[in-house]
């Protein structure tokens, strides 16, 4: 019984040990839904959008997505894959809003030039200039034929 009481506690310690060896980090990067950058939740199945990350909304179990260390300065607490920043610097906004159509960071930095690297429009859209502000190279086709000139030369109305 003592040799089995020794065995008990050399395992036992060995256990303790083993907790307190430094634990690699987490990786949280995922591939969301449309193939977006998303934020590993800790069941390590759950990939939520890298934009429900910090909105005041759990959509993780254990509510990490919402916690104070990921949360409490934005951009800089988040991690870096979940951040695409604007070229103007004092500006960012969320990984899986880039190459999303929308003029999301003001200046259309999400959506042209060489940060962002987008693709070129996809089926779902047309490309021209827009004239409306919340949009960059591309309007939704939903807009085409709708008798609201969204394109500088009109090609929304007239070739869409």
């Amino acid at each position: 019984s003592a040799v089995a009481l020794l065995i008990l506690v050399a395992a036992v310690g060995l256990g303790v040990a083993l907790a307190l060896l430094p634990q690699a980090p987490v990786t949280r990067f995922c591939m969301a839904p449309n193939n977006q950058t998303g934020f590993l939740c800790d069941d390590r199945v759950t990939c939520i959008p890298a934009s429900w990350v910090c909105d005041r909304a759990s959509h993780c179990g254990n509510g990490e997505d919402e916690q104070e260390k990921l949360c409490g300065d934005l951009p800089h607490s988040l991690p870096g894959h979940l951040v695409f920043l604007c070229s103007n610097l004092r500006f960012w906004v969320y990984a899986d809003q880039r190459c999303n159509g929308m003029n999301d960071c003001g200046d259309c930095s999400d959506e042209m030039g060489s940060l962002a690297s987008c693709p070129p429009c996809g089926w779902e859209w047309w490309s021209c200039i827009p004239v409306h502000y919340e949009y960059c190279s591309c309007i939704p086709r939903r807009l085409c034929r709708d008798g609201t000139q969204h394109c500088l030369g009109w090609s929304d109305e007239n070739l869409c």
